[in-house]
């Protein structure tokens, strides 16, 4: 499998170009399931997922062309209503389908989905929705069965606001006939997008005053053109590798105000910024990293991606800093790696106390999950001597051309495999 090379302790310095939204990627080419019209999407970053993705919906019956960043969905035959584990297992968001297929056929099969390891992620919330709007739901042999004679417009409560569970009620409300509230849901831009997708569809969609989502149900939609939105975890990612490793980076193509946390808490420990309106510039600081605390919320609070990439940068502050974990559990698993290169961090549950350390030192690590690999990426840039990154297929599923970039920037990272490649 292939791995990271990262040769540590140089500065950055230049523009990155941010990619569109994994987050939203996903369950934009999913709402192409409700249409037999063609769809374009522009921005589609070449991402692990999004090929998982095209993949599901070949299978569904989708026609799929893929070039330079542009995805044109087209009907192709009848479409089926269930997925084999095979695709389901590599990915969670494949059980965003079930919405879609749902509304369609009034019937879908779906495999409880796997593709992380950094918690339960159940699919209840899913599920619960779904129940409300007259379907039934059964759990058989690892396949969820969700079946209705009719669908029906519903009041639905999110006990947790999941973005999934936002995003499948929101494509299967569409084509529910009348109206449907959402009450707590998800507030993140990813959402915000797939609304505007949906309504460009012929959907109708909107918030009231007390950001509940208002959904009138229609007949039928249509196909529609949509660009998607920057990625707000990417940008926050390279925020944060431009300050831990000292450089003056230009962060371009971006949407400030989807990191207004961050930027805020950068600020606060130490770091000096630039805010336009598409970019954020992070100028080379040499003082003390003050130490924070911060705990992962729901936007438009700390977002969990991320923690870990906010961890590294903790273990080089100047005191004791605080991570509070507050939506999945187990999203540590970058910690013990960590400590491997010389970090100084203890957990409990889901606190994890960051002592800081002057420097960290090369190790061979392997990252357990997408937004810890990069965490690990980030700290074999951030240390003297040379970092070898496993498993970096975990890294593959939510970084676009994620060396290229570095590379730009001036990096010393390069991708090989031990079993095909030679030194």
């Amino acid at each position: 499998m292939d791995r990271f090379l990262v040769r540590g302790g140089k500065k950055l310095k230049g523009t990155v170009h941010i990619s569109g939204s994994k987050n939203a990627a996903l369950p934009l080419l999913v709402a192409t399931l409700l249409t037999d019209e063609p769809c374009t999407l522009h921005r589609v970053p070449d991402l692990r997922d999004v090929r998982t993705t095209l993949k599901i919906l070949e299978y569904l019956g989708k026609k799929v062309t893929y070039r330079q960043n542009t995805v044109t969905v087209e009907a192709n035959g009848p479409l089926k209503n269930n997925l084999p584990y095979e695709l389901v297992k590599q990915m969670r968001a494949s059980f965003w389908v079930a919405g879609p297929l749902l509304a369609r056929f009034k019937q879908a099969e779906i495999p409880l989905p796997g593709g992380c390891a950094i918690g339960v992620r159940p699919v209840d919330i899913h599920l619960k929705g779904f129940e409300k709007l007259g379907a039934v739901c059964e759990v058989q042999g690892g396949n969820v069965f969700i079946r209705a004679k009719e669908l029906n417009a519903a009041k639905i409560v999110l006990r947790f606001p999941s973005v999934g569970a936002t995003q499948n009620l929101l494509m299967c409300a569409s084509l529910v006939p009348g109206e449907t509230v959402l009450e707590n849901v998800a507030k993140e831009p990813e959402i915000d997008d797939v609304i505007s997708f949906l309504n460009k569809m012929g959907a109708r969609i909107h918030t009231d005053e007390k950001g509940r989502l208002i959904i009138q149900g229609v007949e039928v939609l249509h196909g529609a053109e949509h660009t998607v939105v920057a990625d707000r975890i990417e940008s926050g990612s390279y925020m944060l590798v431009a300050a831990a490793t000292r450089s003056d980076v230009m962060v371009a193509d971006c949407v400030p105000e989807h990191n207004a946390i961050l930027l805020e808490d950068l600020k606060e420990a130490g770091f000096t910024l630039e805010v336009g309106t598409d970019f954020v510039h992070v100028h080379a600081y040499e003082g003390d990293i003050k130490p924070l605390r911060i705990r992962t919320a729901p936007y438009p609070g700390f977002a969990t991606d991320l923690q870990a990439p906010w961890m590294t940068l903790m273990t080089l502050c100047n005191g004791t800093a605080e991570v509070d974990e507050d939506i999945f559990e187990n999203r540590f698993m970058h910690a013990p790696e960590l400590v491997r290169m010389g970090a100084q961090i203890v957990t409990e549950k889901s606190v994890a106390r960051v002592t800081g350390v002057k420097a960290l030192s090369a190790a061979h690590v392997q990252a357990s999950d997408l937004r810890g690999g990069f965490a690990l990426v980030m700290a074999g840039l951030c240390a003297s001597g040379e970092t070898e990154v496993e498993r970096v297929y975990h890294v593959d599923r939510g970084y676009e051309k994620l060396e290229e970039k570095l590379t730009a920037l001036g990096a010393d990272i390069r991708r090989y495999n031990p079993d095909k490649d030679e030194f």
